[in-house]
């Protein structure tokens, strides 16, 4: 990979109160490939102190692309998704492994990466 730099990892994070709790979500992983087949962007979201139950909330892989994409992430969306999952049995103050959320909202692609794929479908 001479010449080429190197793609960075976004940091996105921010805090949020829902129903009185103050909770921190961030970017975990961007949207990839693994063995097991296609993964979607997953974040990470915590009680703001103390040691309780972390969720990873997983949006849907967007199947239609040929590289992943790193999609628009916005704070509304990530707060959407946490209440699904509250009302789904996601108890933040319990104990135990992290709480697995498969999110039902597709997730807009960046502009340059839709520029991309129409340029590609004009080919």
């Amino acid at each position: 990979m001479h010449g080429q730099k190197k793609r960075r990892k976004r940091s996105i994070g921010e805090t949020v109160e829902i129903d009185g709790l103050k909770l921190q979500w961030e970017l975990v992983s961007e949207p990839q490939w693994t063995t097991d087949g296609p993964k979607g962007l997953c974040v990470s979201v915590q009680r703001d102190q103390g040691a309780y139950r972390e969720m990873v909330i997983e949006c849907p892989y967007d199947r239609s692309a040929f590289l992943p994409q790193r999609p628009k992430l916005t704070a509304a969306i990530v707060e959407a998704d946490i209440r699904e999952a509250l009302a789904e049995g996601w108890n933040p103050d319990s104990r135990g492994r992290p709480f697995l959320f498969m999110a039902q909202t597709k997730l807009e692609l960046g502009q340059r990466s839709a520029d991309r794929l129409k340029h590609l479908a004009d080919s």
